[in-house]
């Protein structure tokens, strides 16, 4: 505001809250004066709107640090999702060597935002595209968790890694089905299986085993089928 807004300003004000305004016109001049100082940096028309938001909050006689606060705090968040940059892209009508002018540029693209004649410019976030297929496939194997994080743990869950880098290679996960070789349930390794004369005819064991070929096609048939 510059201080000829001022007067205006506290006049409005006074409508509200008439304590604000003292008797004496010297006291007037002085307070305007100070008022002037503290909100050089805000546009009149947000002025009046913080101090509507005041009177309908709080009971007590505004002050312009009222006022001031209330703004630093909206400039603050525009510019929080705000990214400006130097890309001479953005500004074709400069010289691409004119270091000078895109600093100027930048810098009244800046204020733009901050008095709302702009909206803020936030940065695209990077994402990672995955297959709908793939990554159904891989919410069954289990919950996600970050990509440092999976890459620690790999080595206490091998199985599960490898898992993850057979679904991620586009291939079948085989321990998504039962194994028709050893009977293993779904999301269990493989068993191997032994003949052992005089006692049961057949013994099947638990044992950390790659998946049997006849998992893998029966994997493979299921994908296929979904």
């Amino acid at each position: 505001m510059n201080p000829d807004e001022i007067p205006q300003l506290l006049k409005q004000v006074s409508y509200a809250d008439p304590r604000v305004l003292p008797d004496d016109e010297h006291e007037i001049v002085g307070l305007a004066a100070l008022w002037a100082e503290v909100l050089k940096d805000v546009p009149a028309q947000y002025a009046m709107y913080a101090v509507g938001k005041h009177y309908a909050e709080s009971p007590f006689p505004i002050k312009p640090s009222d006022i001031s606060t209330r703004w630093r705090a909206v400039v603050r968040d525009r510019m929080d999702r705000h990214t400006g940059t130097l890309e001479p892209t953005q500004h074709p009508e400069l010289d691409p060597d004119d270091a000078e002018g895109f600093v100027r540029a930048l810098r009244a693209e800046r204020q733009a935002v901050v008095m709302g004649e702009v909206a803020p410019m936030p940065l695209k976030a990077i994402t990672g595209a995955v297959p709908a297929e793939v990554q159904e496939r891989l919410d069954k194997i289990g919950q996600y968790v970050p990509e440092y994080v999976r890459e620690q743990l790999a080595a206490y869950r091998p199985q599960k890694a490898e898992r993850e880098a057979t679904v991620r290679r586009g291939q079948p996960d085989p321990l998504s089905v039962p194994c028709p070789w050893c009977d293993a349930a779904v999301d269990q390794g493989c068993r191997g299986r032994r003949i052992t004369p005089g006692r049961d005819p057949e013994s099947k064991r638990y044992g950390g085993r790659a998946p049997h070929p006849s998992r893998v096609d029966a994997a493979r048939a299921h994908t296929n089928a979904a």
